[in-house]
């Protein structure tokens, strides 16, 4: 996710890669085509929306956590960085054409928890991070409860209705005041190692306000338990809980079977939702369910999803047929002042830019 705030500042949220020759058959097709690696389309992408930025950088990128997806896979198309000892995937390709000022994740400096993070993508990553850190990035740990670690740079006393709330990293949560937090997760002495929290209910969440306007991006976060055997598990629900409601929000893990549950979406009550789908199973089809059912929540809501993959698309027909846009880039524009808000789905098949679609305008708070 790219956001370019009211004053200029620019955020990025994950910039992710897979490879592409596992489960080939479930995946989108790379876009706009093959021939450059994701993490470049990436900067491409963001490099001609921030031309009219003041600093034409990403002034801070946050990693919702270290999955390959998000931050990166090391992959046999990854080549060597001409800026430091380590490989180009994600979002060091991003940085290799397009300056990063500083970067948040949930581990810095020692990442640690709730073990040792030693797969060959984060250590790939963290090198990245370091070779950069001598170049002048800062890196800080994404402190959940925060309102100004994310803060507009260039004018912010023109607009002071705007702010981004950090909502959940590690499993601490929001609850609402001030700063203040609570853990989700039991202490990790007191559970087997089995049952230590695994990385997606790790995920850093955020939420975006401006006037009326709020927006949420979540990561990976899930709701499964186990079937009711670690209910610590579910970090989806108090978080959103703390975020909703909400003008639009970004699905979490990409509308997957373990994510989205029905606490999701009664708290969030978001008008618009966009997927961030590129694999078959990218959204199950009782997510769809809980999203349009009007038991859980009676308002009206959208989808609009970034590239859903033909077999996705056929198996989900009843629901998928029901989506605004299946394919693209979904753009929000909102409004000086953050009362209404538009859609605007940009081609995705290659670099023009072309708008297909057009919806609104949204009230950003509902009537």
């Amino acid at each position: 996710m790219l956001a370019i705030l009211p004053d200029g500042t620019s955020l990025m949220v994950d910039a992710g890669a897979v490879d592409e020759t596992s489960d080939a058959r479930a995946l989108a097709p790379a876009r706009p085509d093959a021939s450059r690696r994701p993490g470049e389309w990436i900067a491409r992408y963001a490099a001609r929306h921030l031309a009219a930025t003041p600093a034409k950088q990403i002034d801070t990128f946050v990693l919702s956590h270290f999955h390959g997806d998000h931050m990166g896979q090391l992959t046999a198309r990854s080549p060597q960085s001409k800026l430091g000892n380590y490989k180009l995937t994600g979002v060091s390709d991003v940085a290799e054409t397009l300056p990063i000022r500083r970067v948040l994740d949930r581990g810095f400096p020692d990442y640690s928890y709730p073990g040792p993070i030693s797969d060959p993508s984060t250590l790939n990553y963290r090198s990245f991070l370091k070779a950069q850190q001598a170049r002048g990035m800062k890196v800080e740990r994404f402190r959940a409860g925060a309102s100004g670690q994310i803060s507009l740079m260039y004018e912010a006393a023109k607009h002071a209705a705007f702010r981004v709330r950090n909502l959940a990293s590690n499993g601490e949560v929001w609850t609402g005041e001030g700063e203040k937090t609570r853990s989700l997760f039991p202490p990790l002495e007191t559970l087997p190692r089995a049952q230590w929290p695994l990385e997606n209910p790790c995920s850093n969440a955020l939420r975006i306000e401006y006037g009326g306007f709020r927006y949420y991006i979540g990561g990976d976060l899930t709701w499964d338990t186990r079937f009711g055997s670690q209910p610590w598990m579910d970090a989806e629900s108090p978080v959103a809980k703390v975020a909703g409601p909400v003008s639009a929000a970004s699905l979490n893990h990409h509308g997957y079977y373990d994510s989205t549950g029905e606490s999701f979406v009664r708290a969030m009550q978001a008008r618009i939702y966009v997927l961030q789908s590129w694999h078959a199973s990218h959204p199950a089809f009782d997510v769809l369910d809980r999203i349009y059912s009007p038991v859980l929540e009676p308002g009206k809501h959208d989808v609009l999803a970034t590239d859903l993959v033909e077999a996705a698309e056929i198996v989900e027909s009843r629901l998928s047929d029901r989506m605004l846009s299946q394919q693209g880039h979904v753009v929000l524009r909102i409004e000086p002042g953050g009362e209404r808000f538009w859609v605007v789905v940009l081609d995705s098949a290659d670099e023009s830019d072309r708008v297909k679609a057009r919806f609104g305008p949204f009230n950003s708070v509902s009537e």
